[in-house]
């Protein structure tokens, strides 16, 4: 009986990341449908990745060639009676099965430094686990293409920057990486806690974005228009299509900031399983 379980549910997610990487979350795609481009070669790059989406869509295809690593965020209640080795075991069957059958590129090296030798399988999957509360598991995806992720990074700043230091922190940032990762991007911004904690942050707020930030936000994506780099880095507007914020609280020394950089694919997947499914 638990195996059957793992089984179904380990389908679920592949299921669901197969999904993921043909057709986008909607806000992304009204985000990419609103959006007035202006400048530069501005309309005729939308254009194309508008077509890209509906053909995509059309014929069941992933939208871009790089399907993306397998970012997830495991979020287990309290209360569970979940055995950790059981979530493992289904992120990990749930990932296998979308490499397999969701034409997903096979993108993972087993040593980043050394043979740099491909898994084949698109695995290991990068898994955070946390805490929340109940008893049920909570799955968050990103598939993570690395045209962008490599623009991603990290700034420790005094701890009198303040908003305006952190706008320029995420604006130096976005200045620096230009068209690499493929504009219009997705910004997740994290703040606080310590440097690899800002780092996670600024993944979680994809999906935990807090509204009290709502005005650097908006800074933010007027700030990175202003850069003029444009869609496909090619001049214009828009450069960013959206910004979250995601906080927490830090040392009196400091004010970690990281921002994780998506492109226009921002390819998102949750699932959630009450505790009697994996039970």
């Amino acid at each position: 009986m638990a195996q059957d379980r793992e089984t179904f549910a380990a389908k679920r997610i592949a299921d669901s990341l197969i999904a993921a990487s043909r057709v986008l979350p909607e806000p992304v795609y009204e985000a990419i449908a609103g959006a007035v481009p202006e400048g530069g070669k501005a309309e005729n790059v939308m254009e194309a990745i508008r077509s890209n989406l509906r053909v995509a869509s059309e014929r069941s295809l992933p939208i871009c060639q790089d399907t993306g690593a397998f970012w997830c965020l495991a979020s287990i209640g309290r209360e569970s009676r979940i055995p950790l080795s059981r979530v493992e075991r289904i992120i990990e069957e749930g990932c296998l099965d979308a490499a397999e059958r969701g034409s997903y590129r096979r993108s993972i090296v087993s040593d980043p430094v050394y043979g740099r030798i491909n898994t084949g399988t698109n695995l290991p999957a990068f898994i955070s686990y946390e805490l929340m509360d109940g008893t049920g598991l909570e799955l968050r995806f990103l598939m993570k293409g690395f045209g962008s992720e490599n623009c991603s990074s990290v700034r420790m700043l005094n701890p009198t920057a303040g908003e305006d230091g952190v706008l320029e922190a995420v604006i130096s940032m976005l200045r620096a990486a230009g068209g690499k990762p493929c504009p219009p991007v997705f910004l997740g911004v994290g703040i606080g806690g310590t440097m690899d904690r800002a780092a996670l942050l600024s993944k979680k707020a994809f999906f935990f974005d807090d509204p009290s930030y709502s005005h650097l936000a908006h800074r933010i994506i007027k700030a990175a228009d202003d850069l003029m780099i444009g869609p496909g880095g090619l001049g214009g507007r828009p450069t960013a299509l959206g910004v979250s914020i995601l906080s927490e609280p830090t040392h009196i020394a400091g004010l970690p900031v990281a921002l994780t950089v998506n492109c226009w694919v921002e390819r998102t997947a949750l699932i959630a399983f009450a505790e009697e499914e994996l039970c």
